[in-house]
């Protein structure tokens, strides 16, 4: 049999009969309490308190902010998307970008709650874009925080105007299956920049990238982090003033005695 131009391959349509989209059972979404907790801390403050407690692997490599305006940053619950390799018999030929409402991309875009932050596994690929205008206007009319995307996306200057903040390796004129690429799964654990995310984690991301926070973690080091930071802003008076590096940074010894003297008085 030859179908859509290729040997032996079956109709448009059967990707849904033979695959999915699948997803996971139904997971727990953080908090208001717990996001607003880890509201002010930085990924940065946040990747090093993890590794701390022993989790090293949370900084999702790759993505950087598609807006480039100071001060970009997101921290809400991820819902994630996985993208697996196109294979022929599978999922193939001329009716692919209209199949793609019945995969995973579509479905999960439609649970979209708000504040929830999409994570979505690509590969790294530079030819599929996983996302572009439409699909980012949903989103955002859905009432999402943002999105990390170890991949491309496209339509560029109209995703820009959106104003959905954004973490991507790069920009495709290709639509999300028109490579080598298929959106598979949706709410399942995923792999994404070298890290694990699965639905439920807490991201956080500003210029210096996307890390995944650990529900069960996210407490603690919000707790810890806002201390921390505090510390490292009385170090940085401390330093425009003219004080010594090794007095002030990191925080120990007579400067921290001094650190804890001036909250006492506060």
């Amino acid at each position: 049999m030859t179908t859509n131009g290729h040997v032996g391959a079956p109709e448009t349509g059967v990707y849904e009969t033979m695959l999915g989209p699948a997803h996971s059972s139904p997971f727990v979404r953080p908090g208001a309490g717990l996001v607003d907790a880890l509201a002010d801390v930085s990924a940065a403050t946040a990747c090093a308190k993890l590794h701390q407690m022993g989790i090293t692997r949370t900084f999702i490599d790759g993505p950087v902010p598609l807006h480039r305006e100071p001060g970009v940053r997101i921290t809400g619950g991820a819902v994630t998307l996985q993208f697996l390799p196109q294979r022929e018999d599978v999922f193939s030929g001329t009716g692919q970008e209209d199949a793609e409402r019945k995969t995973a991309l579509w479905a999960v875009l439609e649970s979209i709650r708000p504040g929830d932050v999409l994570v979505v596994s690509a590969q790294a690929s530079h030819f599929t874009g996983c996302l572009g205008d439409m699909l980012v206007r949903y989103f955002k009319l859905r009432g999402g925080a943002g999105i990390v995307v170890d991949g491309r996306v496209r339509d560029a200057e109209r995703v820009r105007a959106l104003g959905v903040p954004i973490w991507c390796t790069g920009v495709t004129p290709h639509y999300a299956s028109q490579a080598e690429l298929f959106p598979s799964a949706f709410n399942v654990p995923v792999g994404v920049g070298g890290t694990l995310v699965t639905p439920g984690d807490l991201i956080v991301a500003d210029e210096d990238g996307a890390v995944v926070v650990p529900q069960r973690s996210a407490l603690a080091v919000a707790e810890d982090a806002l201390l921390h930071q505090d510390r490292e802003e009385f170090a940085r008076r401390r330093l425009d003033e003219g004080g010594r590096l090794s007095d002030y940074y990191p925080l120990t010894g007579a400067g921290l005695a001094e650190y804890l003297a001036a909250r006492e008085n506060d």
